[in-house]
């Protein structure tokens, strides 16, 4: 079945629109506060062996959000939701 477009009904929408915002690779909520933890743990505390955790941890990230770009903003919908239904 083809989608008959109606001339003038048309509208251009640009691609910012409708994909997340990407910082790196990651959606931008999620690498600040990865690297935020990251680097209050490595430089703060002195924990340098966070770096390379942290760095894994955004590649698996990463690797998660290319797949599919909304899978972080599911995954805070479903820690949201109540795991019970009420009386």
């Amino acid at each position: 079945m083809t989608l008959k477009v109606t001339d003038g009904l048309e509208v251009p929408l640009h691609r910012s629109l409708v994909e997340p915002m990407m910082v790196v690779g990651l959606p931008r909520t999620v690498a600040l506060v990865l690297w935020t933890t990251v680097c209050a743990f490595a430089f703060g505390l002195r924990q340098i062996w966070v770096l390379p955790i942290g760095l894994l941890f955004h590649l698996v990230c990463v690797a998660a959000a290319k797949s599919d770009p909304y899978i972080f903003e599911i995954l805070a919908l479903a820690l949201k939701t109540q795991r019970r239904l009420g009386p």
